[in-house]
């Protein structure tokens, strides 16, 4: 169990975990070659950026196997190595995604057999180096024919072998949820979240916080968009091996809007003295069902850029004047 943090801390939903408001997002460490890589990265940075988020106070990592196709879990591996154990941050990982042997570059299948699952599980505690795993998601909705109650069910199962300390549901709508409810509590969901992206406040986000599930969002800076570091310039340079270069709110007028969304940002960043980045994580944070966001980083210094959301309440009138932003700008999707 991770040592005491200097940062602020929660419960995760029923839990015995007390967790950090922000956490260490490891899907760009997998690197480059695979469906969705986000460019090349040397393992040394990724290494670097995990110790230092520990040193630092964070106190758990979000990863999956499908990440660099087991690449993220090995490395997180290697940056955990040499951390005594009773300070070592809690690791959740996923499972669902199945990839191919021959086709680095084909798009990973939705897996959700019992057999298939068992085995990921597996692969992840060999590629992790740990007996037990803290937190285990199922990725998607399975797109196999395996009705989710009989994939939640192989979680739950998991969860009483001992193989993994809880269980939960990531990029689920409340449907699923309820569905897997009435199996076996729901832990956990993990949903795309940001001031972009916020779809799961209609639905999601409240039936969790009716059902003491918690909720670690992604995306909260909606993949460096939010970072206060992109440009259209940027944007329109990146490498073909990095996915956002076919993402929609990275292209035409959607990009122009999330810019200067930014724009908007700065002002409440500069009032707080942080970052835009660490505005845009706060957003998502101020979300009363929100438990914790999972922030990626490649290096120490992005840790340090997003690090303050970990303590920072936006006010009332912080609130108000980004929602405005958003509301004349039309930027993104769900309420506001």
């Amino acid at each position: 169990m991770p040592a005491s943090s200097p940062l602020p801390t929660r419960r995760f939903g029923r839990t015995d975990m007390e967790i950090t408001r922000v956490g260490f997002g490891a899907w760009a460490i997998g690197g480059a070659g695979w469906a969705f890589g986000w460019g090349s990265q040397e393992d040394a940075d990724s290494v670097a950026a995990i110790r230092h988020a520990v040193s630092v106070g964070i106190n758990w990592i979000d990863t999956a196997a499908v990440y660099g196709l087991g690449h993220s879990e090995e490395v997180v591996r290697e940056a955990l190595a040499p951390i005594p154990q009773s300070e070592r941050p809690y690791v959740f990982t996923k499972c669902g995604l199945v990839w191919s042997r021959d086709d680095r570059e084909a798009r990973p299948q939705r897996v959700a057999t019992r057999e298939s699952l068992k085995r990921e599980c597996e692969a992840s505690l060999k590629r992790l180096g740990v007996e037990r795993i803290d937190l285990y998601q199922m990725h998607w909705p399975s797109e196999d024919g395996t009705p989710i109650e009989d994939y939640w069910q192989t979680l739950l199962d998991l969860k009483a072998e001992g193989k993994v300390r809880a269980v939960g549901l990531s990029n689920h709508d409340a449907e699923q949820l309820a569905r897997a409810e009435a199996l076996g509590h729901v832990d956990t969901l993990q949903p795309p979240f940001s001031a972009i992206r916020r779809d799961a406040a209609a639905a999601e986000l409240p039936w969790c916080a009716a059902h003491q599930t918690g909720v670690i969002v992604y995306s909260p800076m909606q993949s460096g968009l939010l970072s206060g570091g992109f440009t259209a310039e940027r944007a329109k340079n990146l490498p073909e091996n990095d996915w956002r270069s076919r993402a929609d709110e990275f292209i035409g007028d959607r990009l122009t809007r999330n810019l200067a969304f930014v724009e908007a940002m700065k002002p409440v960043a500069a009032r707080h003295g942080v970052g835009v980045g660490a505005v845009a994580v706060a957003w998502a944070l101020g979300n009363p069902g929100v438990t914790a966001a999972i922030v990626g980083a490649r290096s120490p210094a992005q840790v340090d850029g997003w690090l303050p959301a970990a303590s920072l309440a936006l006010s009332a009138d912080d609130k108000a004047e980004l929602d405005a932003a958003l509301k004349t700008l039309g930027v993104g999707s769900g309420p506001i």
